[in-house]
C-alpha cells in the first residue's frame, strides 16, 4: 500500500469522489467453490457512530479490539505489539480457537514498535526495528490469547496470501539492495540482505520459523499472492511506478507441487515466472487496464503470459525489463484472493498523469475476476473517477455512498467480496457483489489529519474472515488496530 491515494495528495487538496460499482447479470464462478449459490448480497443497515470514536457499524453488529500497537503484549515478553497492521489471514482452527498472521509494513525505525528481532525469525539483521509478521492466536469469538513475532528483519510486509496447508505467505513490497543505506531520524544502518521478496511464516513458535526468501516467485515490490489449488501455480501483484506495476504467474517445474517450507527445498530459479499479457479481439496486447472501463464489466478477455527474462532483478527491476505494450500494465496492482476456479484482482485507483496513459481513463478502483482454466479475466467492479475526490477538499456529503481506492480483498464464505478501502477522505469497509453493488460495513472513526479543513482517515487492511463465517478480522493501519467484528454476517452477505 506505498504511495496510496492519500499520501499522493498529501499536503495539498483531498476529498471523496462518488464511485458507482457496475453490474452484469452473472459471472462465471466464485460462490461455486464454497459449495453456495451465488449472493447477491444486500444492503446492510446505515451504520450508526460508535461512542468511543473507533468504529462505526450497522445495527446488529458489534466489534472488539484484538490487538492495538503499543499496547497489547507479546507473548514470552517479546515486547509490544508492532505498528502498521496491514494484510492479514486465518491459517488454521481448532478446538474453538483461531490462529491468524499478520503482516507489519515498515521500513527501520519508521515507528517506535517495529518488529523486535527474535531469534529465529530474523531475515536481515541490517533492518532493525522494520517489519515482519505475528502470529495471533484467539477464541471462536476472535479475543485474543497469545501473540508472538514470525518473521522480522524484512522490509514493507504488505500483503501476502493464506497457503492451502494452513501457512502464510508474506510479500514485502520494497526493492532495496543489499548494501543499501537507510536513515529513519538519527538512527542510520546499511542492509545486509536484499529485500523485495516473499516469504513463508509458519504457525509454530518463534522458534520454528523459516526467515528465508522464496527466491523463485522473483523480487520486486510485491503486494499479495494467491496460490492456486493445484499447488502448481501462484499469482502475485506488483504494487509499483515508473512504470507502473505487472501481474505474474509462477509455474512449478513439471511434476513439482508446492508445499510447506519450499524455501529450503525449492530452487532460487526454479519453475516459471511471467507477467501477464490482456488480448484483445486482434489479438494485440492491452497495454493498461486503465483502457478498459465500465463498458467492459462482465466482458471476459483472453490472457496469455510472457516469461520474465531475470526474476531477481540483479540489474533492472523486472517490470523494466519488458517494453511497454509487451505487457498489461497497471497502477497499484493491489490485493489478490483465490476461489477454487479463480482470483480476484485489485486495482485501487489511477488518476495522477503518472498512473495511466494519457488517453487512458482515470479510475477510482476496478477489480477482476481471473479464471484459472479459462486463463480469461474479467472486469467485476468499476469505481469512476471522481475529479472532486483528487482536487476538491469538502468532507463528502453521504459518505457512507462514497468510496474510492478498494485496496485489500477476501471471498467471503457466501461468495461475496469484503473490500478494505484506501481512500482519501471516509475509509471503509466494503461489501461488494461481484458484478453488482457495493455496500459500507464499517467506517473508521479515529482522524489521521485534515486536508483543506476536512479530516482523513487511515485506511483499513487485511480483512479475513474465520472459516465457519462468524468473525471479520480487519485492521487499521494508523494507528495499528485489529478488530475482530461480529453480527449477523448471513443474513446480509449470504
Amino acid at each position: 500500500m506505498t504511495l496510496s491515494r492519500r499520501q499522493i495528495l498529501a499536503g495539498g487538496t483531498a476529498g471523496v469522489g462518488l464511485t458507482v460499482a457496475g453490474s452484469l447479470p452473472t459471472l462465471a464462478e466464485p460462490a461455486a467453490a464454497h459449495g453456495s449459490s451465488r449472493s447477491k448480497g444486500r444492503p446492510f443497515p446505515p451504520l450508526q457512530d460508535d461512542p468511543n470514536g473507533i468504529l462505526a457499524l450497522p445495527a446488529g453488529f458489534s466489534y472488539k479490539i484484538v490487538t492495538r500497537e503499543g499496547v497489547s503484549e507479546l507473548s514470552s515478553g517479546q515486547g509490544k505489539t508492532p505498528a502498521y497492521h496491514d494484510g492479514t489471514g486465518v491459517v488454521g482452527a481448532g478446538r474453538n480457537r483461531l490462529t491468524v498472521i499478520q503482516n507489519h509494513e515498515m521500513t527501520p525505525h519508521m515507528s517506535t514498535y517495529g518488529v523486535p528481532h527474535i531469534a529465529g525469525t530474523v531475515y536481515d539483521p541490517g533492518a532493525p526495528n522494520a517489519g515482519g509478521c505475528t502470529v495471533i492466536t484467539t477464541d471462536g469469538n476472535g479475543k485474543a490469547t497469545a501473540e508472538w513475532v514470525g518473521i522480522s528483519g524484512t522490509v514493507r510486509n504488505c500483503a501476502g496470501g493464506v497457503t492451502p496447508w494452513g501457512t502464510w505467505y508474506t510479500c514485502e513490497e520494497t526493492f532495496i539492495n543489499a548494501g543499501t543505506a537507510w536513515t529513519a531520524g538519527t538512527d542510520t544502518g546499511t542492509y545486509a540482505k536484499d529485500h523485495g521478496y516473499v516469504f513463508e511464516v509458519l504457525t509454530g513458535d518463534s522458534q520454528h520459523q523459516l526467515p528465508k526468501p522464496i527466491k523463485a516467485f522473483g523480487r520486486y515490490e510485491h503486494e499479495a499472492l494467491a496460490v492456486e489449488p493445484s499447488l502448481q501455480r501462484v499469482y502475485l501483484s506488483e504494487d509499483a511506478s515508473g512504470p507502473t506495476g505487472l501481474f505474474y504467474r509462477w509455474t512449478a517445474p513439471h511434476g513439482v507441487r508446492l508445499r510447506e517450507g519450499a524455501a529450503n527445498w525449492l530452487g532460487d530459479t526454479a519453475g516459471k515466472l511471467e507477467a501477464m499479457q490482456i488480448r484483445l479481439d486482434d489479438g494485440s496486447v492491452l497495454p493498461d487496464v486503465a483502457y478498459l472501463t465500465s463498458a467492459q464489466l462482465g466482458r471476459p478477455f483472453k490472457v496469455t503470459w510472457i516469461e520474465v527474462p531475470e526474476r531477481d532483478a540483479k540489474t533492472t527491476p523486472i517490470r523494466k525489463q519488458f517494453a511497454d505494450g509487451t505487457v498489461t500494465r497497471g497502477k497499484k496492482f493491489e490485493g489478490v484472493w483465490s476461489t477454487g476456479k479463480g482470483c480476484y484482482i485489485v486495482n485501487s485507483f489511477a488518476f495522477a498523469d503518472a498512473d495511466l496513459p494519457a488517453d487512458a481513463t482515470r479510475h477510482d478502483g476496478m477489480v477482476w475476476f481471473y479464471d484459472y482454466a479459462d486463463q480469461t479475466i474479467t472486469l467485476t467492479t468499476y469505481f469512476p473517477h471522481n475529479p472532486a475526490a483528487a482536487t476538491e477538499g469538502a468532507f463528502p456529503k453521504y459518505a457512507d455512498l462514497t468510496f474510492d481506492g478498494p485496496d485489500n480483498v477476501t471471498v467471503t464464505p457466501w461468495g461475496t467480496l469484503v473490500l478494505a478501502e484506501d481512500g482519501v477522505r471516509a475509509s471503509h469497509v466494503l461489501s461488494s457483489v461481484p458484478g453488482g453493488p457495493t455496500y459500507a460495513i464499517a467506517r473508521n472513526q479515529i482522524s489521521n489529519g485534515t486536508a483543506n479543513g476536512a479530516p482523513t482517515y487511515s485506511e483499513f487492511t487485511g480483512p479475513t474472515f474465520s472459516p465457519d463465517g462468524k468473525v471479520l478480522f480487519v485492521n487499521i493501519q494508523v494507528p495499528g488496530i485489529t478488530l475482530a467484528i461480529t453480527g449477523p454476517w448471513e443474513k446480509y452477505l449470504g
